[in-house]
């Protein structure tokens, strides 16, 4: 049988790719990197590799897909995949593949969380109670206390996240709306919710706004100052997406002027944020009065837990290795071109 060289160059792990080597068996020769820039790769590992698994780190982009003479797939371990250049490794026949099916529960739990945390001045309570434990001892100091039952849940995006939020808020007995310009009609009846055609639509009526899409040219900036502006002052967004979907300022100036009540927010635009970013410097000195109150910041934490990272690395794995030695593809998001056709162009 033959060996194949497999190449991680951002490893979110700490041990020696233990489950991966389990997954694989001894035939696979394992580069193993925790680096974030293509730099810190040496010539080497990108050459010779058969096949790159990524995590989220780690810019796959045209340079460093020119540099990768022999790989035959690249494997992201996790859903998003906008850290990966898909037309360069399709132009390249580089067949791209992410792992949807992991921690759908976690995000969809984290994003109800996020909500719980200001709908029912979870965080809040715990910064007075941190600064005293006699005056912070009262339930009237949480700013957005409301009753979860009856109010509406607006979920943008309608793919496997999207309808795992929707079905939790249901049970919180809110009717949820959502909106998906790209799934077929009939997918809301499948998950009991309410279609909205328009985002705009499902903006003025939510209570709760939950963001479950990709990050897409699309969907870049997608909440800015104005479509934040359609928000009804009394609601809340949550975003365990992607950093980029949100315009930080707007949503820090939306907070501070009242235009929105609260955000929870998983995801950054930059990841850790710079020292100098907003969000940073918000966050800097702990005095900031939002902070702790009407916005809360995760660390891109929601699709963690043990069994997610554990299902995260053997299913990515198994995803590259059922391609080399079956030339069977699952979830492939990109359109590789033959080599013949390469070639030719």
């Amino acid at each position: 049988m033959s060996r194949f060289r497999l190449l991680t160059p951002d490893a979110q792990y700490p041990d020696d790719a233990q489950i991966e080597r389990q997954t694989t068996g001894d035939q696979v020769d394992w580069d193993i990197f925790r680096a974030r820039s293509p730099d810190q790769i040496s010539a080497e590992s990108l050459s010779q590799c058969d096949a790159m698994v990524v995590w989220h780190e780690m810019p796959v982009n045209a340079d460093l897909i020119s540099r990768l003479e022999r790989c035959k797939i690249i494997v992201r371990a996790g859903v998003g995949f906008d850290h990966i250049d898909l037309d360069a490794a399709a132009k390249a026949g580089i067949p791209v593949c992410n792992t949807p099916d992991y921690g759908t529960s976690e995000v969809a739990d984290h994003a109800i969380a996020l909500m719980l945390t200001l709908r029912r001045g979870i965080g809040s309570y715990h910064r007075n109670l941190m600064e005293s434990p006699q005056t912070g001892f009262d339930h009237a100091r949480a700013p957005l206390l409301a009753r979860l039952r009856g109010k509406t849940f607006g979920v943008v995006g309608l793919g496997r996240i999207g309808i795992a939020t929707a079905l939790r808020a249901k049970a919180f007995g809110m009717r949820v709306l959502a909106y998906d310009p790209l799934v077929s009609r009939g997918t809301e009846i499948a998950a009991g919710v309410d279609r909205c055609d328009q985002l705009e639509e499902l903006l003025a009526q939510s209570d709760v706004v939950s963001l479950h899409c990709p990050l897409t040219p699309q969907t870049q900036n997608m909440m800015n100052a104005a479509q934040l502006a359609k928000m009804q002052p009394h609601a809340i967004l949550v975003n365990t997406a992607r950093g980029g979907i949100i315009d930080i300022s707007a949503l820090l100036a939306a907070l501070r002027n009242g235009t929105i009540a609260g955000a929870g927010i998983d995801v950054l635009p930059v990841e850790p944020p710079n020292p100098s970013d907003e969000i940073a410097l918000a966050y800097a000195n702990g005095k900031d009065p939002i902070v702790g109150e009407r916005l809360f910041v995760t660390p891109h934490a929601a699709w963690s837990s043990p069994e997610s990272v554990s299902d995260a690395r053997r299913l990515s794995v198994e995803t590259a290795m059922q391609f080399l030695t079956e030339g069977r593809l699952r979830n492939l998001v990109n359109t590789p071109v033959p080599a013949s056709l390469s070639d030719v162009a």
